[in-house]
């Protein structure tokens, strides 16, 4: 069976970019019911940025992760550089007011086009 990046494997249409990055940040908050009744107004501040930047842009998609008891609240964004990514989290009003108890950016080679 090919593997991605053998000849015959294309990645994506050559029109959309074939890599993206994906900012992860896991909150300190257990789920979003937790959060959305801790830090409402913290949210308001972050879907406001965060839709500013999307028409600009970057982020291209995000959202948060659904409920999962083994794990804390996690959320992720999807951006075209690295640089957007990291510009992003640290102007993060979670990040800012110390909600994050730890992020990462991780590369995605997308393999879908159109």
């Amino acid at each position: 069976m090919p593997h991605l990046g053998e000849p015959g494997i294309e990645l994506a249409d050559s029109k959309k970019p074939s890599r993206y990055y994906v900012l992860f940040c896991v909150t300190k908050y257990r789920d979003f019911e937790q959060a959305r009744s801790e830090a409402s107004e913290t949210i308001r501040s972050h879907l406001a940025r965060s839709n500013m930047l999307h028409k600009q842009g970057n982020p291209i998609m995000a959202g948060a992760f659904l409920n999962n008891p083994d794990e804390p609240l996690t959320t992720m964004g999807v951006f075209t550089s690295r640089e957007a990514a990291m510009e992003y989290v640290k102007g993060d009003p979670f990040v800012l007011n110390g909600m994050v108890s730890k992020w990462y950016v991780r590369e995605w080679a997308n393999a879908l086009g159109g």
